[in-house]
């Protein structure tokens, strides 16, 4: 398949786009658009893809906190929200409002909107995070009974820890894996899971999960963020 990449970052992209033509012959585009911003950002990026037959879209676009807090102490709150939504939430629908009519219209394709477990439950210190994903599964499902006997795939796909940038996890381990053993794991359930937490370990963790009781699993949440919080003040100090 032919690759369009979308990033806010040209020199990131190009980089990526030559290291998908050599290594794989495929033909790539990029389009610059940052998506924390709305003014013209889709009215570019929909120039960028016309003529295109979009097959396949992934909704990967996402911050999250620098570290968990509690939400009237999160740094720069009112950018924070601003961003957070639009990229975490507005993306997801802008982009798929640019490339659904398309699908219709061939009776096929798919949409892969990443999400996170930490939407699966409230998840305290990364508050409007988990809210910012929950809505992103609420869409892919809503979409999915939708269009799914149009011959359109939705899948939400909610990940626990991936060793990312985004996590600052370094080092992959059997439950927090490196983003191509979680990618090639979370494309195998593509057509047969609607929902998926992506890769055999993550779906290990859910399973567990699923047996606690709401009250206790955001108690577990809160507990281990706090830690988390405690462990980036600490560092911050001593810095």
């Amino acid at each position: 398949m032919k690759v369009v990449l979308i990033s806010r970052s040209k020199e990131k992209l190009d980089k990526v786009a030559s290291e998908i033509r050599e290594k794989y012959q495929v033909e790539t585009k990029v389009i610059v658009a940052d998506f924390g911003e709305t003014e013209d950002t889709y009215t570019r990026i929909k120039a960028g893809l016309e003529g295109l037959e979009i097959g396949v879209l992934v909704n990967n676009v996402g911050i999250s906190y620098a570290y968990p807090e509690y939400f009237l102490d999160v740094p720069d709150l009112d950018k924070t929200i601003d961003q957070m939504t639009n990229i975490n939430i507005l993306s997801v629908c802008k982009m798929t409002r640019l490339v659904l009519p398309g699908m219709l219209e061939r009776s096929k394709g798919v949409v892969l909107n990443i999400a996170s477990a930490a939407g699966m439950y409230p998840t305290p210190l990364l508050t409007l995070y988990s809210a910012t994903k929950a809505f992103v599964d609420f869409f892919s499902r809503g979409l999915q009974a939708e269009y799914k006997s149009k011959g359109i795939i939705v899948q939400s796909v909610l990940p626990y820890y991936v060793a990312t940038k985004m996590s600052k996890i370094r080092k992959p381990t059997f439950d927090k894996p490196s983003p191509e053993m979680y990618v090639r794991a979370a494309l195998g359930t593509v057509g047969l899971q609607s929902r998926t937490s992506g890769c055999i370990p993550h779906a290990l963790i859910g399973w567990i999960f699923s047996f606690l009781p709401t009250s206790t699993a955001i108690n577990f949440l809160m507990k281990k963020n706090k830690q988390i919080r405690a462990r980036h003040m600490k560092k911050m100090k001593e810095n």
